[in-house]
């Protein structure tokens, strides 16, 4: 593994290794948490990124780099015991890890492991991340994708994103999103600062959503 202050990356195999050991625009409406809590996860307003905060204080890069060879053993193990195959990339970018399991060309059986809107992809990486934290002590950050269903997400969450700038600049109404996880929030709140608008997450829980508004 090749090692930096930015970027680094990995491809593995389950073979490689002989032990195996890890984060859609409807109208909506939650309640709004305190600005310390908002801080700590997904986010506030257009001119700074909502999660610039969360980067901070990055880990340093030889420990992103443990968590992701803690996180790529327990995959292996986990495809090994499914009878599952896939190519598992590290990479560390911006202060976090991010392992990736690749299929293997016309297999489409990894996606199970994604299951109805992520959930499945969702709950993997949190076992992902306990796995991190039962060997290292620390907490991660580290996002787990599986099949490039986060990638095609993404790129879903960007076009949201953008049509709720337009539908914003329309109506000079603030638009509440479906619920989404932290991560998915992220995408949409950097979008959103990039077209000019504003953006905050409001509601608990499952109901925690991004909020655009003209920021006026």
């Amino acid at each position: 593994m090749s090692t930096g202050s930015a970027t680094s990356t990995e491809s593995r195999t389950p073979a490689d290794s002989s032990a195996a050991e890890d984060e859609s625009g409807q109208q909506d409406v939650g309640q709004q948490d305190s600005g310390q809590q908002e801080s700590a996860e997904a986010g506030q307003s257009a001119v700074a990124s909502p999660e610039a905060s969360e980067d901070s204080d990055a880990p340093s890069a030889s420990r992103l780099e443990e968590e992701g060879d803690i996180a790529a053993d327990y995959v292996e193990e986990l495809l090994d015991i499914s009878d599952l195959d896939g190519d598992i990339d590290i990479e560390i970018r911006n202060g976090r890890t991010y392992v990736s399991v690749i299929a293997e060309e016309g297999d489409d059986r990894l996606r199970d492991l994604v299951g109805k809107d992520g959930k499945g992809l969702e709950a993997l990486q949190e076992l992902v991340r306990l796995a991190v934290l039962s060997a290292t002590g620390n907490r991660s950050r580290l996002v787990l994708d599986v099949a490039g269903y986060r990638t095609e997400r993404a790129q879903e969450l960007e076009q949201l994103a953008q049509e709720a700038i337009v539908k914003v600049r329309e109506t000079g109404e603030p638009l509440h999103l479906r619920p989404m996880g932290a991560y998915e929030r992220k995408i949409v709140h950097d979008v959103i600062a990039e077209g000019g608008l504003a953006s905050e997450s409001e509601g608990e829980g499952p109901r925690r959503h991004v909020v655009v508004s003209s920021g006026v």
